[in-house]
């Protein structure tokens, strides 16, 4: 048992001096995935912060239209909030695919953003991972990798992000805040996670020490017709293998607006803007949708055993989009 220091934040200042107290203190939300990192020695943290008594759960309307959702909302709480669910169904949908119902009611919205990936190397500190220690190597590309990255990867990293909700909030433009002891930040979710390139341990583009205090929702029509698959290996209490956010606009049979962002599939949630710029003003049947599908996964490179997330996303599209149209013409 390695010891460490814990201490409950009651303010956002106080947090912010106790993380900037120890350069090895982390903050600690619903634990959900860093007490597992901590078990496993991943995670060697000298202190935790404890932020859930901080005063950020709460889900408020903003005066443009949209949503800001607090980092310490408990993802059990975000999926039943009604105007999320009536705003962005998708998003409820996400968050009710992860984990299991204790999970969600422990976990929040600012710690599902910076969970770690679940690939199996990462976890085992017997064996090298860049993304754990950087430079000792990738075995995943040679070893165990079926459900690894096809999009965004490097020779240096082909983790996948686990996270549900971040596919969601990726297609809807999320902006993610922050405080430091400098003073607050904000980051558009297509800014957050950083590409793997060489540096896979480098995540997110947050600056040090600094805390998430929510994600904010922009007002999106569109949103309010979306939907979130995912494909898993077992019904219930796994990862993805691939899933879809997709959100439509049809309008006269045309393509009037669409977000897409997929899951999975990358080291972060893959927002698939090429896939978008097909589809609008473009005839909503499921050959353009398969054609949108093929444009966005033109960039995949899968290795050996993990080339069919290419199909499996492709029929994700088509189906998802097929689906949409359909209940827009009710």
């Amino acid at each position: 048992m390695r010891e460490f220091d814990y201490r409950r934040a009651h303010d956002v200042p106080g947090a912010l001096a106790l993380l900037d107290a120890d350069p090895q203190a982390r903050f600690l939300g619903g634990g959900t995935n860093l007490v597992d990192l901590m078990k496993t020695g991943v995670e060697r943290p000298a202190r935790l912060v404890d932020v859930r008594d901080l005063p950020l759960d709460r889900v408020e309307s903003t005066p443009d239209g949209g949503l800001r959702i607090g980092a310490t909302v408990t993802n059990s709480d975000l999926a039943a909030h009604p105007e999320i669910r009536r705003r962005y169904p998708a998003l409820t949908q996400a968050v009710l695919a992860g984990a299991s119902g204790q999970l969600r009611n422990m976990a929040t919205v600012g710690g599902n953003l910076l969970q770690r990936t679940r690939c199996g190397y990462f976890a085992d500190i017997t064996k090298p991972c860049n993304k754990r220690a950087p430079g000792s190597g990738c075995p995943a590309i040679e070893g165990e990798h079926h459900n690894h990255a096809v999009l965004g990867a490097s020779e240096h990293c082909v983790a996948t992000h686990p996270s549900d909700m971040g596919v969601a909030l990726a297609a809807f433009d999320a902006v993610v805040s922050y405080e430091t002891p400098d003073g607050p930040g904000a980051l558009p979710f297509a800014e957050f996670y950083l590409p793997v390139g060489d540096t896979p341990h480098r995540e997110t583009a947050l600056p040090p020490g600094a805390l998430i205090t929510g994600v904010t929702l922009p007002p999106a029509p569109v949103a309010a017709r979306s939907r979130y698959r995912k494909v898993r290996e077992r019904a219930s209490y796994a990862f993805a293998i691939g899933s879809l956010a997709a959100a439509l606009d049809v309008r006269d049979g045309v393509v009037h607006d669409v977000r897409l962002a997929f899951g999975a599939v990358a080291s972060r949630p893959w927002r698939a803007r090429t896939a978008e710029r097909v589809l609008i003003g473009a005839t909503a049947d499921a050959e353009t949708f398969a054609a949108a599908a093929d444009a966005e996964l033109a960039a995949a490179r899968p290795l050996p055993h993990n080339a069919y997330k290419v199909t499996l996303m492709r029929n994700l599209v088509v189906a998802e989009l097929t689906r949409l149209t359909e209940e827009a013409a009710r």
